[in-house]
Order: structure tokens, then sequence, then C-alpha cells
């Protein structure tokens, strides 16, 4: 094949992936009210389990959440259904990131928990898939990834606003290989996209009484995509008087996050999906690393809540996923039942956390049979509920 043809065939690709992305642009321009949780006669909750260690946390941070929402489940007013088959090998015989009847279940409920699913990459047994995380912030337009970092010894009170569908990872399975010497990715900005995640760091900074935002990006050299999620970052800044929007570069604030001196000046961070990936992981380590932070995952119609962590395959193949350390699905509990208005039972479920794995520490986790298992600690942090 030609230079010419070569050519040809990859901007035919292309044409079909912009075709695709203009057709989103227009269904996000349709969807504009966000679900009131309020005019539901039932909050339908999802537990889905995923793949590795996923059902053994995600088993334990439902049973706190049944716990703590035992009246409202006898009231007929919440109900829990338990999903399976998001399993790597369910994905892969399926030839699809999220089964299609796995996710006609999916779309039946309102809010979802989820623990971590395997994504295969180049050399893996498993054939070429799309993540299924990617696959369902795309499915349910879970566009505002949300994860809070605190660490108040240290002054840290951070809050990332990364955004989740669009980005260099929104078409992470459709880049082309133009031959052996060239291949190209592609990363997708768009205007809607952009203001929506922007919009909803400004209002969360507006509602918690924060006085700054921090847009990190590399606008400097990514001039057209990382220049336009700037750009809309300023215009949606004009909104907010009263908070101050400075940005940082990525590359430095890996940097500065770790600078003693400058890292409590963060508040609140809002970054296109890459960067975003990039900067909370890195975040996470100073609470104790990624086992212990939780995620929420925003859309207008649907909430999705996950440990921050993978799916850890060999601790299962070894026979230890009973060990598994649950604190990173119950943190995302905890942001459930923040976004689903049950705030006094989130605060308690939160101090019962720090109680457990930083004050009392009766129950420490290792991944081993030096440790206590997943169970033994949810029972611990219900008891530690029931004494507050």
């Amino acid at each position: 094949m030609t230079n010419k043809e070569q050519a040809r065939k990859a901007a035919e690709h292309f044409a079909a992936l912009v075709e695709k992305q203009l057709e989103r642009v227009e269904r996000m321009k349709a969807e504009k009210e966000f679900l009131d949780y309020d005019k539901l006669d039932k909050l339908i909750i999802g537990v889905v389990g995923g793949d590795g260690i996923g059902p053994a946390i995600t088993r334990e941070a439902h049973r706190i959440l049944e716990y703590l929402l035992d009246d409202k489940v006898k009231e007929g007013k919440v109900e829990f259904r338990v999903i399976d088959g998001l399993t790597i090998e369910n994905r892969a015989a399926c030839g699809k990131a999220i089964p299609d009847d796995v996710l006609a279940e999916i779309k039946q409920c309102h809010v979802i928990l989820k623990g971590p699913t395997t994504t295969p990459r180049a050399g893996d047994k498993w054939p070429n898939i799309e993540s299924a995380n990617v696959a369902m912030r795309k499915e349910l337009d879970l566009f505002a990834n949300v994860r809070p970092v605190k660490v108040p010894s240290q002054g840290i009170d951070w809050a990332f606003y990364r955004e989740n569908t669009e980005g260099s990872y929104a078409l992470g399975s459709d880049g082309v290989h133009i031959n052996d010497d060239l291949a190209f990715d592609f990363c997708v900005t768009t205007t809607e996209g952009s203001e929506r995640i922007a919009r909803a760091a400004f209002e969360y900074a507006k509602k918690t009484g924060k006085t700054r935002v921090t847009a990190v990006t590399k606008a400097n050299v990514v001039k057209t995509t990382d220049g336009k999620f700037l750009s809309i970052c300023k215009e949606v800044a004009k909104d907010y008087p009263g908070i101050e929007l400075d940005d940082w570069y990525i590359d430095i604030m890996t940097a500065k996050l770790v600078d003693e001196k400058r890292r409590t000046q963060f508040q609140v961070m809002v970054l296109p999906n890459l960067y975003g990936d990039i900067l909370t992981d890195e975040a996470a380590e100073f609470q104790g690393g990624v086992g212990t932070a939780g995620s929420a995952n925003l859309g207008k119609r649907y909430a999705m809540f996950e440990a921050i962590h993978g799916s850890a395959p060999r601790m299962v193949e070894e026979g230890r996923a009973q060990y598994a350390d649950p604190c990173s699905i119950i943190r995302a509990a905890v942001m459930l039942l923040e976004h689903i208005g049950e705030a006094d039972k989130a605060k308690k479920l939160e101090r019962a956390l720090d109680i457990c794995m930083y004050e009392e520490k009766k129950l420490v986790m290792t991944g081993r049979d030096t440790g206590a298992t997943g169970a033994q600690f949810a029972d611990y942090v219900m008891e530690t509920i029931a004494a507050l």
C-alpha cells in the first residue's frame, strides 16, 4: 500500500470518529437537567463487583451500606441490586467492555457501587477490549470524576474534578496503526464537555466555601485541546466572583503537590482526563495510597462510586482475595451516601473509618493472613458506627 493510500485509509477512520463525536456533542446539548432523587418513589442502588478482588471488597461496602440504610430499605425507599457479569472473562467472551445484558441491568439503577475491573493491555492473554470504566463513563455519561484527598495533619484538603468522558482516553481503543512505522491516538475536547466539568468544580467550590479553583493542563504545548479546556475554564470563572482561578501545567503541578509550602494553597482542581488520572493517584499517596481513596463519577442521570485502585488479580491467584483492603470502596460508599442526601450517615461512616484506619487501629489490613480479612474489618467499622 502506498503512502497516499495509507493516508486515505487513516483519514476515513478519522472521519468516522469525528462523526460519532459530533453526534455525542448533540446528545450532551440535549441533556440539561439532573435527576432529582427526592422525586423518586424508590432509589435503586446497583452493586457491581467487577473482577479480581472487586467482588470481595465490594461485598463488604455493600454490607455497610445496607446496615446504614436499613430503615430506608424496610420502608421501600431504597433497593439494592447485585449485578454480576462484569468480569474480564465474561467481557472477553462477549468481546465488549460491558456486555449488553449487564449494561441493561446497570441502566435500571440510579446509583452504582462498583468494584475494580481488569483492563487488558498489550501482551495480555485478553483481547483488546476497552476499559470497562471508560465504557461505563461514556455509556452513562458520567462526566465528572470527583476524588477528595484529606490529610488534616499536613494541611491537605483537596477536591479533584477530573473530566471523565473526553481527553486522551475518549478514543483509547480507536487509535490507528498507519503502518509498522507510524501510529496515531486521538485527544477529544468539546465546549460542552469542558464547560460542564468546569462549572461542576466551581459549583462545588461555591457550595463548600472554597476560594480557589486550579485548572491543570499542558496548554503551552497541547495548544488546541488543552488550550480550549483552559480557555473555557476562564470563561466559566467569570460567573463566580469571589472564587479565584489559577492554572498550572501538569508537569510542575506534580512537583508542587510534594512542595510542603505550596501544596496547602490548593483547594479544588479541575483537569482533563489523563492529567486527572495521574494527579489523583499521586495525591492519594498522601493519605495512605490508592487503597484508601474512593471516587465519585457523576452525570445528570446516573452516578457511580468506586475504588480507585486496580483489580489485583495476583491476590486472587494466590488465594488472598479475602484479605484485600476494602477501605477504598468504603470511602466511595461515604461519597455515595453524601450524593443521595444521607449526609449524617456519610459523616458517621467517614468518622468510623478514620477511627478504624488511623486512630484505634484495632485491626490492621496487610493483604495476607498476617492481618484482618475484609469481612473482619467491615464488622469493625460497623461496630464503631454503633458506638458513635
